[in-house]
């Protein structure tokens, strides 16, 4: 299986999108290095990995992507209102 996921800092409203095959793994890895404390707060499964990476890329390349998900997502994400 293949994952677009979203982790989340629970004390500010940054957030990170990635891919991985063993989401339960790279969570481990982020919490070991870069963003250590930061929280999953949504991923979605593909089967296909050209689609799973396609979507990634458009969560990091257009903001409105990533805005639809963030208002589908705000709670999870701590962002209230959207911005």
């Amino acid at each position: 299986m293949n994952y677009v996921y979203v982790l989340k800092n629970p004390s500010s409203k940054a957030i990170y999108v990635g891919f991985t095959t063993d989401l339960q793994q790279r969570v481990r890895q982020h919490q070991a290095r870069e963003h250590r404390g930061w929280e999953l707060a949504y991923y979605e499964a593909y089967r296909d990995e050209s689609e799973a990476r396609l979507r990634e890329r458009k969560l990091k390349q257009y903001g409105a992507t990533l805005g639809h998900l963030k208002a589908r997502i705000r709670r999870s994400l701590g962002l209230g209102a959207l911005e």
